[in-house]
Parts: structure tokens; C-alpha cells; sequence
């Protein structure tokens, strides 16, 4: 190993990832000021008019519903007791959890940006048909 031959491409990677993150960093803001005002326009008490009570249907809009909203874990099952306790099914619930998660819609200009376009439509149209399939096999095993 050569000293000091890492000196200059640490540095010069540092120096790139500033730039990524200057350049990223107000899209990452408006991303979760939207998430928030979105959140926030949405009642508990307007599940029941959504949810139909037809497996395939219910699974889409809980996977709609997750993949615009978007979150953390923890906020999804607190979201998600709230669903069941106001009618909404399991499918729906258990497709919302997981597109919650795994999909976003309003993530997805700055995952373009960062990781590409094909590359963030495949991987977001894949994890949203997931969460509609997953919804139905719970539904049917429960």
C-alpha cells in the first residue's frame, strides 16, 4: 500500500457527496412538508366511504392510499388500528402498511433524481402490486 495515496480520493468523495446532498436536500424538504399536508387532509372518520368491501378493490385504494401518504413503520400501525376500528378490511390495511412503506408517489422525484427514472418506476410499480397481492393472500388466510 502506498501512504498517503487514499488522501485525495477521500477528499475528492467528500467533496461530491456535499454537492449531492446541496442538491438534494431542498427536494427532500418539500417532500416532507407535502407528506405532512397531505396527512393532515385526510379524517379517520372518511374510511368507511372509501373501503367498498370487495377484496381487490379495497386492496388498491389501501395501496393508493399508502403509496401517497408514505411514512415510518410506527406511524403506519397507529394509522392502520385506526382503519380496522373504523370498518376498513384487512386487505386494505395490510396493503396500506406495506405500500406505506415501499412505495412513494411523493418521494419519487428526488429517487429519480438520485437513482434514476426507469429505475424508480420499476421499483415503485413492482412494491405497489405487491402490497395488492400481499392485502389479498392476508386477506384470505385470515
Amino acid at each position: 500500500m502506498v501512504k498517503g495515496s487514499f488522501k485525495p480520493s477521500i477528499i475528492k468523495s467528500a467533496q461530491k457527496t456535499l454537492q449531492n446532498i446541496k442538491r438534494t436536500f431542498p427536494v427532500l424538504i418539500g417532500i416532507v412538508l407535502l407528506i405532512g399536508l397531505v396527512k393532515s387532509l385526510i379524517s379517520t372518520g372518511a374510511i368507511p366511504f372509501f373501503f367498498t368491501g370487495n377484496v381487490l378493490v379495497d386492496s388498491v385504494i389501501g395501496a393508493g392510499f399508502g403509496s401517497v401518504l408514505a411514512g415510518n413503520p410506527i406511524t403506519s400501525y397507529i394509522l392502520s388500528g385506526e382503519f380496522l376500528k373504523e370498518g376498513a378490511s384487512i386487505a386494505a390495511v395490510t396493503a396500506f402498511l406495506i405500500s406505506w412503506v415501499t412505495v412513494g408517489i411523493v418521494q419519487f422525484p428526488a429517487e429519480s433524481m438520485i437513482l434514476g427514472k426507469r429505475f424508480a418506476i420499476v421499483r415503485n410499480a413492482l412494491a405497489f402490486l405487491s402490497a395488492i397481492l400481499i392485502g389479498i393472500i392476508i386477506y384470505l388466510m385470515v
